[in-house]
Formats: structure tokens, sequence, C-alpha cells
């Protein structure tokens, strides 16, 4: 249905990340007329990616071709080593953990849209039913972790200490009423989990690839006023004017794409331009 390269192993990515410059595609970085490769997850990104693909990207005289990953550490470590020449796929707080983490240069180029992260249960109807000792799956990861905590004390179902950033985990949990536990699992997993535990906060983009609708689905859901975890198209710093970064950068913040993203996800995914 969709020419569409896709990685589905951390394991085989990072072996072809060992093998240094043989495993860089010339057209995704050093090639300016060629290809420009781009590492995105497969739901939203890849979709929008291939929307301006197959309708915009002939017209603006740029070659676009699209990978998907299913990890939120390949698509970054691709950029940095110049197996692809951009990625879209994460938000501000998680670039800056993985930057400071890893020692990558990766920087943002343009934003354009939200992911509202949910609760979802197979239990229950409402947060407030979850009962005492219940387990809540949340992401593993610093900063999607600590975004769920967010969520959940935003909506009163924990409270977290005073001035808990992006690096909070259930230790900075300072009330817990119903003494829930928490589970923490790799954020691809989250969906699968819903039969195991009594309530799992979900990535917007997993949540939709397991067919949930997080606008309707969502026991609890985030507010898109002033969020600061809207996802953005990244390139490691000093491409940021390769003239194939501008135009996919102008396409995917144009009225065409807002459409399509209104139109396609119904609220689940939220334009942010």
């Amino acid at each position: 249905m969709r020419n569409t390269t896709k990685t589905v192993t951390t394991v085989l990515a990072a072996g072809a990340l060992a093998l240094g410059a043989a495993a860089c595609s010339p057209s995704s970085s050093n090639d300016k007329n060629g290809a420009l490769v781009v590492a995105a997850s497969p739901v939203p990104h890849a979709e929008i990616l291939n929307y301006v693909k197959d309708h915009l990207a002939d017209k603006a005289g740029l070659k676009l071709e699209v990978r998907e990953f299913t990890d939120y550490n390949t698509p970054n470590l691709s950029t940095q080593d110049g197996s692809v020449g951009a990625n879209y796929f994460q938000n501000q707080p998680f670039l800056d953990d993985f930057n400071k983490k890893k020692g990558t240069d990766i920087v943002p180029v343009v934003t354009v849209h939200l992911e509202p992260l949910g609760l979802y249960s197979h239990k229950v109807k409402k947060a407030g039913d979850l009962k005492k000792g219940a387990t809540v799956a949340v992401p593993s990861d610093t900063v999607n972790e600590a975004r769920a905590l967010k969520l959940l004390d935003a909506n009163g179902v924990i409270k977290l200490k005073s001035g808990v950033g992006n690096e909070a985990t259930p230790k900075d949990i300072a009330t817990n009423p119903k003494g829930l536990k928490f589970k923490e699992l790799e954020a691809a997993q989250l969906p699968r989990s819903l039969d195991d535990v009594d309530a799992a906060v979900v990535n917007g983009n997993y949540a939709i690839e397991a067919h949930l609708k997080p606008a309707k689905d969502a026991i609890l859901i985030e507010s898109p006023k002033n969020n600061p975890y809207a996802n953005f198209l990244a390139v490691k710093k000093g491409n940021e004017d390769d003239p194939r970064v501008k135009k996919l950068a102008k396409l995917l913040t144009s009225p065409e794409v807002k459409k399509y993203i209104k139109d396609q996800y119904q609220g689940s995914v939220l334009p942010s331009f």
C-alpha cells in the first residue's frame, strides 16, 4: 500500500550503526540532490510523511523516503550518524534528555503536531473507579514516565512533590490516596499491557496504532493548552539549512497537512501550527 522501509528491531538497527560510514545512506546527508531519508514512528508520523510524499513532495521538487522505526532510540542515533537525514517522532523534553544522555546534537526544525497522552483501561470507565492497590503501567523512558505522572497529578489521582520536572518517577509521588502500584514498560508495549494491568498511560502514537481512539477511549487525556510535548521534525545540528529539510518543513506545516491531520485523526492528533 505504501513504499515504506520498516525497521522493527533496535538490535538490527544497532548492528547497522556499528558499520559506521558503510551503513550510511549517501542520499540522506551527503547528496543534496538525492532523496531525504526521514526516520519516523509508524503512526501518525510516517502516515503524515507519506501523505506529503504522495500528494505534495513532487510539486515541491522534493524526493522523500520514509523509514519506520518502532522504538524511541534508533531514529536519533541514525540521524546523528547520517544513516538518515532527519527524523520525526519526538518532543522537546524527550530530545533534551536524549541529547544529554547520549551526547548527540540533534535539533528541532519545525513543530508539527501533538499526540495527547492518555490513561486507558479495560477494567474501569473512570480513573476514580480504580481500586485500592491497582496497578498502572507507565512508560519506562525518563521523560514520558514523568509526563504520565504529571497527567495523573493534573487529574487528582496522585500528587507529585513540589517542583519535580521531566525526570519525575514514582519515588517523587507525595500523595497516593489509592496506593497505586506502578509498572514501568517500554512505551510500545503499553497498549498490549491493558489486559494485565488495571490501567496504562499510553503515548498517542502507540494508542492509535493499537486502534485506540484517544479522544474517545482515554479515561484521562492531556490538555493541548500550553502543552510542551508537541512533535517536530529534527536533524543533526548543522543540517537545518539543507534545502530538502527546508522544503519538508514547509510542506509539513502547510494548510494541506493541517487538513489531513484534522480529517484523518479526528482529535486524536492535533496540528500544532
